[in-house]
């Protein structure tokens, strides 16, 4: 694994690297606190499916692979009755997204290898073998199965390259010449960790559960929306889309609908402006659960929970006196409630909701795997007849499988147990904030390094997450715990505009970001700082997306951190909103105005204003393929300070994404050691 990374000298045109810390270099025997080489051990649960009788659960594996520098996927079986694990294929295939079949006898998932695209294969339980069920000629995605067992579903891009501009030159044969053109007309081109799409339209296809060929269901220049279910007689299908004249520039609407698969038939369900996704059909097929909002054009909307019947009618809401965002329901087998997961004060639940509206949790701590890096909230679940299966974490704990039964919780794997034998872990503890700003209660953490010693001072960092409109909680993370291997305390919160807290908690930065956050969050460091173990003098300050562009208006607002490192920020807003893969959401919801109708109120909210400001030496970190924040958003940063004369240097990740900066082990190392690094030049 690379230990360092060459970086931009601020005082030089040409590229130097950064000292790794002594805590870095290879040492005499095993180390006693997470280190970088050790991001390639980390193992996680994911997508876990309860076979229909409760029996046994089936989970994605994923697996750092030291050689390909990668996370694989493959696919477990745990049986509930012996806590026997087993993997379902031994092969270096990426297996993945594994569905039962409503009888339990087969199991459908999806094998991702080398040339080509994803392929579906269903696996026959009792003999233990498989089969390609058609050859696909895209990825499938959605998989759901029939109520008899017979049938999938699942939704595949269907390329539409649309009207050709200019007659085409005929090339002489054997002549080589560049690529043609590429013409881009569709409002939504480009996304991040995709790059630039595929020109074309996602639609519904079904195909024989023993093989056969693909029929498509649905057609037109529409894309339909996960996830697809079967109705009870397996004659339709139900499905969310947003199918309006403009729906691309209607990023916030979309519809219930149902497709019959005899003569392809369209009965629309839903009909309000907002968003309703995520269907979900009662056991006996008389109502659909699903979730939605009326969308207000603000920054953040609760989803909540709604049921109707069948054809559309008598819509009500079930969670309206929650206030907190659900989603992925799922009727439980006697049709009288539906399990939904939600989060709440950092905390990711799974709660079941009956149709009175009452609410009663079953399961608490889910935990995601999408970004170890940080200590996000997430997760997923399953469930069947009275057994949940979710993905479980902690603070010193990356996701494990853990099902809740008969009001007990059981852990069913340990996938980290052998990396972390010998290892003490650094302690991650909740620490209660009053915000200076309006004594607004703020939920933080604090890290604190291996062999902690309350009666020594240590230099803290502030680590600050993204979104906005997301929210951290009482998770591993391995930035944070390679810092504190690093000597550092690290303090984590959920400013304002933070999700789980409820409605009026993340609209307190609507139209209004950065803003108080920023009150928040020097709270959160002067409560540390008043603990007595963190030395005033060594502060420093990182974060990531919104994080990152908070660390830079931080920087901007005051000069008490020694040094700074933002990753993938935000620096000019009027920029932002128009190289954003989400270009046709970010001004609208965010801002309420385009950047030439409010220029000067863009210009208020972005960091770049206050760049006059800036005399702390910051570090600015991105990927250079992301689509998110683009890399000329840290580059107007990186080249502002260096006309000041600020210490600065930017890091470019090679092949990187937005939400994929850490995604590749090394790379994910690299970018710790390399802020680590500018920390130690200023510490």
């Amino acid at each position: 694994m690379r230990l360092s990374v060459l970086l931009a000298a601020a005082s030089v045109a040409t590229a130097v690297p950064v000292a790794v810390p002594a805590w870095a270099q290879v040492a005499e025997g095993p180390a006693r606190s997470f280190a970088p080489r050790d991001l390639f051990g980390l193992r996680a649960a994911s997508d876990p499916q309860v076979r229909p009788d409760g029996g046994q659960v089936a989970y994605v594996r994923l697996t750092n692979d030291i050689m390909s520098d990668s996370t694989k996927p493959s696919i477990w079986l745990v049986d509930l009755a012996t806590g026997a694990q087993s993997p379902l294929i031994a092969d270096d295939n990426a297996n993945m997204t594994p569905r039962w079949s409503p009888d339990g006898t087969r199991l459908a998932y999806v094998v991702a290898g080398a040339g080509g695209p994803p392929q579906l294969y269903v696996r026959w339980m009792a003999s233990g073998r498989s089969a390609k069920v058609a050859t696909l000629e895209q990825a499938p995605n959605q998989i759901a199965w029939s109520p008899d067992s017979k049938t999938l579903a699942f939704t595949m891009l269907v390329l539409d390259e649309g009207k050709p501009l200019g007659a085409p030159i005929a090339r002489p044969e054997g002549a080589k010449w560049a690529e043609p053109l590429k013409v881009i007309d569709r409002l939504t081109y480009r996304a991040d960790g995709a790059g630039y799409l595929k020109p074309g339209y996602r639609h519904i296809f079904t195909v024989s559960a023993d093989g056969g060929q693909p029929r498509q269901i649905t057609f037109g220049k529409y894309d339909e929306a996960g996830p697809i279910r079967f109705d009870r007689d397996g004659r339709s299908i139900v499905f969310s889309s947003n199918r309006a004249e403009d729906r691309e520039r209607d990023p916030g609407e979309s519809d219930i609908w149902r497709v019959s698969l005899a003569d392809g038939t369209l009965s629309r369900l839903t009909d309000r402006k907002g968003p309703d996704a995520q269907p979900a059909l009662s056991p006996d097929g008389t109502k659909i659960a699903y979730v939605g909002y009326d969308d207000r054009i603000r920054g953040y909307e609760n989803s909540r929970l709604y049921v109707m019947d069948r054809d559309g009618k008598n819509r009500r809401v079930l969670t309206g006196g929650l206030d907190r965002s659900v989603g992925a329901p799922q009727w439980a087998a006697d049709g009288r409630s539906i399990y939904v997961q939600y989060e709440d004060h950092g905390l990711g639940k799974v709660a079941r909701v009956s149709l009175d509206g009452k609410l009663a949790d079953v399961a608490s701590g889910l935990a995601g795997a999408e970004e170890l890096d940080r200590p996000y909230t997430g997760g997923d679940y399953d469930q069947a007849r009275g057994v949940v299966a979710f993905t479980q974490g902690g603070p010193d704990q990356p996701p494990d499988l853990a099902v809740a039964r008969g009001g007990k919780v059981s852990r069913l794997t340990r996938l980290n147990e052998d990396l972390f034998a010998g290892k003490t872990l650094a302690k991650v503890e909740a620490m209660p904030v009053v915000s200076a700003y309006d004594k607004k209660p703020i939920d933080a953490w604090i890290v604190t390094p291996p062999n902690f010693d309350p009666q020594k001072k240590y230099p803290l960092i502030l680590e600050i997450h993204g979104g906005p409109f997301a929210a951290y909680g009482p998770y591993f993370s391995t930035d944070d715990q390679l810092y504190a291997a690093a000597g550092y305390v690290v303090v984590y919160a959920n400013p304002r505009g933070s999700t789980s807290y409820g409605d009026a908690f993340a609209n307190e930065i609507d139209r209004n970001y950065p803003s108080h956050d920023y009150d928040d969050l020097m709270s959160v460091v002067d409560t540390a700082v008043a603990k007595g173990f963190v030395d005033e003098n060594r502060l420093y300050v990182t974060g990531g997306s919104g994080g990152g562009a908070l660390t830079a208006w931080i920087v901007g607002k005051t000069h008490r951190f020694r040094a700074a490192a933002a990753q993938k920020p935000v620096i000019n807003w009027t920029s932002e909103v128009l190289t954003v893969d989400g270009y046709n959401f970010m001004a609208k919801y965010w801002f309420g105005k385009m950047p030439w109708e409010d220029p000067q109120g863009y210009w208020a909210r972005s960091p770049l204003s206050l760049v006059g400001n800036v005399t702390t030496p910051t570090l600015v970190v991105v990927g250079e393929q992301d689509f998110r924040t683009p890399p000329p958003e840290s580059e107007q940063f990186y080249q502002a300070l260096q006309l000041r004369g600020v210490p600065t240097a930017l890091v470019r990740v090679p092949g990187a994404s937005h939400g994929g900066l850490a995604a590749r082990p090394s790379q994910a190392g690299a970018k710790a050691n390399a802020i680590l690094g500018w920390f130690e030049r200023y510490r």
